[in-house]
C-alpha cells in the first residue's frame, strides 16, 4: 500500500521504470494516502521500508480518527493498552506484555520532537497540532536506550509554515465536556524565521457518579496547554528550532470503586466520602540545532522538563455511613496524598550520515539528569476534609524522599546494502544509570548503579519494491531502583529483555492494499511489576525472576477507491511466568495487566456531496481479550468490545461532525487491585468511561 522511496545509491530501491511511470505511480500513491514518511530510525524513511512493526498516524489520520489524547491512539494500536488509574495523569501503558509501573521508568521510550519524556506523568496528554505519531513495537534500546524495552512512541508536532495559516477546533460532549484548540503559524518578519503558536483547553463535568456524595468524580476543572515554536534557517548549513510549552491542570483523582464481591466483572460506582483531586503544572523547553557538515548532519537536542503534581484522595475508598467498620475494620476513615516534583535535563549529540549511500550510519551520546522529590502521607479522616493531612497528630504515614538519577549513553547504528536486495543493520548502545535516594526523615542515603549493553541486528530482504522480509535480534533495558524508604521491599532489580522477531511488509493491488505482520519471542529477566500495600501506604515495585512473552501482530489497510478505506489489526500476547520468588507458586501464570489478544477494525467513507463539500463517516471497533490483573490470575476481566463513530460534512476549510465513543455503553475497569495485592480488606477497581457522544467543528485557514 505504501510506495517505497528510492534513495540514490540504494541498489535495492532503484527502479528501471521510465520517469513518467514513476510519476504516475507516485500520483496514485498520493491519491490513496499510501506514502507515510517516518523518523523511527532517526532518519526520514518510508514506513514500508522500515524493518520493524510500526503503527503510524499522519496528521490527516489523526484528524479523521479524532485523536485528541494519548488514550485515543493507543486504542487503535494492536498489542498496546493504556489504563487510567489513581491520579489524573497516572496511566499504565502495556506493550507486548511489558508493563508500566508507578513512580518508575516507562516500558516504552516517549519522544516528543526528538526529546525523551522520561517521567511517567508526561505520557498522558492532550494531543493537538500534531503532525505524526509513530508507535514502534519491540525493544528499541539500540537507538532509544533505557526504557525502550517494550518499544517507543515518537510524537512529532507540526512545524511552523512559511505562509500565514491557522486552525480552530471546538468539541462539546456528554457531561459538559469541552475541548477547544487553536493555532496560528507563519513567517516572523523574514522568510528565514518562522513561528507557530497553538494551545488546547479542556474542561469536563464528568460521567462517573459517586453514589455516596452524588457527584461526578471524573471531573476536569481545567486542563490547558500552550505551546510555541520558532525555527530559523541561520545559514545554508544550519537550522535552529526552539520549542516551549506550559500545562496547568486541576481534575478528579483516586476514585476507585470498592468491589465487595471480589468479582473483577462487578462494575460498581465509587462510594467514598473524600472526593479526590489532582493539581499540577508542566514546563517544557527544547532547543534543537541541525548542522550539515557534508559527511554527516550533526544534531544537538537540549531538553528541560519541570513536572509537578499534588494529589489528595480517599485511602479506604469507603464512607462512614455504609462502612462504619472503616479502614481494615479499625473503625476509622483514612485519606491519602502525595506531593511530587520532578526536574529533568537532557542533552543528546548525534551524527547522521547522508541517506543516499549504500553504507549509512548513526553515532551519538546522551545524558540525562533527573531530580525527583516525593512526599507520601496517609492520615486519619475525622471531618471529611483534606486540610487534615497537614495535622501531624492525624498522620499515620509521612514518607519524604529525594531522588537523583544520572544517566549516560553512547550509541550507534550501521546499515549496509550487501546486495541489491539484502540489507544488514547493526546497532549497539551502552546505558549507565546512577541512582541516589535520600530519606529526608533520617538523612539516610542509598545509591546504586545499573548498566547494560544493548545490541540489535536486523537482516532485511527485499523481494521487490513492494515486499520485504526481515529478521531481528534486539535487547532492551529498564533500570532498577529504590522503593520509598521504610517499605517492606526496599529496592528492585533492573529488567532486561531479549527479543527474536520475524516480520514482513507488503504492498499489493497497485498500492491499494498494505499488509504487514510479525511474530516475536521475548525472554525477560527480572520483569518489573507493581502492587500496593495500603496498610503502610506503600507503593511497591518488585520483580518476577523470569518471564517469556510470545505473540504476533497483523495489520492491513485497503483502499478500494480514493474515498473509501478499510482497516484491521490483530495482536496477540501470551505471557508465561517461568520463575517468581516474591509470590511463589504462581509459575505458569500470566503476567499482570496482560491482555491475550486485541482486535481493531474499521472503515472510513468520504463521498463527494458537491463540488466543494464531502461527507464523512468513520466507524472503529476495538476488542480486548481477557485481562489478567495480577500474578495469581484469580481476578480476570472478561473480554471487552468498544465501538466509536464519527459522522459529518467537510472540505479543506471547515468540518462539522457528530461523534460517539463506547456507544454501546460497555462497563469495564481500567485498573483492578485485588485485596491480596493492595493491603486492603477489599478489592478496588477504577471505572472506565461510559458511553460518550458530542458534536465537533473545525476551521482551517
Amino acid at each position: 500500500m505504501f510506495a517505497l522511496i528510492a534513495y540514490p545509491g540504494h541498489a535495492f530501491a532503484q527502479s528501471s521504470e521510465p520517469a513518467e511511470q514513476e510519476a504516475e505511480q507516485e500520483a496514485e500513491d498520493t491519491q490513496y494516502g499510501n506514502t507515510i514518511i517516518v523518523t523511527a530510525q532517526r532518519r526520514e524513511e518510508n514506513l514500508q521500508e522500515v524493518p520493524a512493526q510500526i503503527t503510524a498516524f499522519t496528521a490527516d489520520m489523526i484528524e479523521d480518527a479524532s485523536i485528541r489524547s494519548t488514550q485515543d491512539f493507543v486504542n487503535l494500536t494492536p498489542n498496546m493498552s493504556l489504563d487510567s488509574s489513581d491520579t489524573y495523569n497516572n496511566t499504565f501503558v502495556v506493550v507486548r506484555g511489558v508493563t508500566q509501573i508507578n513512580n518508575a521508568d516507562a516500558p516504552v521510550a516517549i519522544v516528543i520532537d526528538g526529546v525523551p519524556q522520561n517521567d511517567q506523568k508526561q505520557f498522558n496528554m492532550n494531543l493537538f497540532d500534531v503532525e505524526r505519531i509513530e508507535v514502534l513495537k519491540g525493544p528499541q534500546g539500540a537507538l532509544y536506550g533505557r526504557n525502550a524495552i517494550g518499544g517507543a512512541v515518537n510524537i512529532v508536532t507540526r512545524e511552523p509554515t512559511d505562509y500565514l495559516s491557522g486552525f480552530a477546533m471546538a468539541s462539546y460532549g456528554r457531561g459538559d465536556a469541552v475541548n477547544l484548540s487553536a493555532g496560528i503559524s507563519g513567517p516572523l518578519g523574514t522568510d528565514n524565521i518562522k513561528f507557530r503558536l497553538s494551545g488546547v483547553y479542556v474542561t469536563d463535568n464528568g460521567r462517573i457518579n459517586n453514589t455516596f456524595a452524588n457527584e461526578n468524580v471524573d471531573f476536569v476543572d481545567h486542563d490547558y496547554t500552550i505551546r510555541g515554536r520558532i525555527t530559523a534557517d541561520a545559514a545554508d548549513w544550519l537550522e535552529l528550532d526552539l520549542r516551549g510549552s506550559y500545562r496547568d491542570f486541576d481534575a478528579g483523582s483516586q476514585f476507585d470503586s470498592v468491589v465487595f464481591s471480589g468479582d473483577a466483572n462487578d462494575f460498581v460506582n465509587p462510594q467514598n466520602n473524600l472526593i479526590g483531586f489532582t493539581t499540577g503544572e508542566q514546563w517544557d523547553l527544547t532547543f534543537k540545532a541541525d548542522a550539515d557538515l557534508g559527511f554527516a548532519t550533526l544534531t544537538s537536542i537540549t531538553g528541560y522538563n519541570d513536572v509537578s503534581e499534588v494529589n489528595r484522595g480517599d485511602l479506604d475508598f469507603r464512607n462512614p455511613v455504609d462502612s462504619p467498620g472503616g479502614f481494615l475494620g479499625l473503625g476509622i476513615q483514612v485519606g491519602q496524598g502525595q506531593d511530587r516534583f520532578v526536574e529533568l535535563f537532557s542533552q543528546e549529540l548525534r551524527f547522521t550520515s547522508p541517506d543516499d549511500q549504500p553504507v549509512r550510519w548513526i553515532a551519538g551520546v546522551y545524558y540525562l539528569n533527573t531530580q525527583r522529590a516525593l512526599r507520601t502521607r496517609g492520615f486519619v479522616d475525622l471531618d471529611g476534609t483534606f486540610e487534615q493531612i497537614d495535622n501531624p497528630a492525624l498522620l499515620l504515614i509521612d514518607r519524604q524522599e529525594a531522588n537523583e538519577f544520572d544517566s549516560y549513553a553512547v550509541f550507534g547504528q550501521l546499515d549496509v546494502d550487501l546486495t541489491d536486495s539484502l540489507t544488514l543493520s547493526a546497532g549497539l548502545r551502552y546505558d549507565r544509570d546512577d541512582r541516589e535516594q535520600t530519606d529526608l526523615a533520617t538523612n539516610n542515603v542509598r545509591s546504586a548503579s545499573y548498566d547494560s549493553v544493548q545490541p540489535k541486528v536486523t537482516l532485511t530482504y527485499n523481494f521487490d519494491d513492494e515486499k520485504l522480509l526481515y529478521a531481528t535480534y534486539a535487547t532492551g533495558f529498564r533500570s532498577g531502583g529504590f522503593n520509598a524508604p521504610g517499605v517492606a521491599l526496599d529496592s528492585f532489580e533492573d529488567e532486561t529483555l531479549e527479543n527474536f522477531e520475524v516480520g514482513f511488509k507488503t504492498t499489493l493491488a497497485n498500492g491499494k492494499l498494505r499488509f504487514n505482520g510479525a511474530a516475536y519471542l521475548s525472554n525477560v529477566n527480572d520483569f518489573q511489576f507493581f502492587f500496593v500495600e495500603a496498610a503502610t501506604a506503600s507503593q511497591i515495585i518488585s520483580n518476577i525472576d523470569r518471564v517469556r512473552l510470545f505473540g504476533f501482530e497483523l495489520e492491513a489497510q485497503y483502499f478500494p477507491r480514493s474515498d473509501l478505506q478499510f482497516f484491521a489489526a490483530l495482536g496477540s500476547t501470551d505471557s508465561d511466568i517461568r520463575e517468581i520468588t516474591v509470590f511463589p507458586g504462581n509459575e505458569g501464570n500470566r503476567t499482570p495487566k496482560t491482555t491475550r489478544y486485541t482486535v481493531n477494525m474499521g472503515a472510513q467513507y468520504t463521498p463527494e456531496l458537491s463540488d466543494d463539500l464531502d461527507g464523512f463517516f468513520r466507524i472503529d471497533y476495538e476488542h480486548r481479550g481477557d485481562r489478567f490483573w495480577q500474578v495469581d490470575n484469580v481476578d480476570v476481566q472478561e473480554p471487552l468490545n468498544l465501538l466509536n463513530f464519527r459522522l459529518g460534512i467537510e472540505n479543506d476549510t471547515f468540518g462539522v461532525y457528530f461523534w460517539g465513543k463506547n456507544i454501546t455503553g460497555e462497563r469495564f475497569f481500567t485498573d483492578f487491585n485485588p485485596r491480596e495485592f493492595s493491603g486492603l480488606d477489599i478489592d478496588i477497581g477504577f471505572r472506565g468511561q461510559p458511553a460518550t457522544y458530542g458534536v465537533e467543528a473545525r476551521f482551517n485557514f
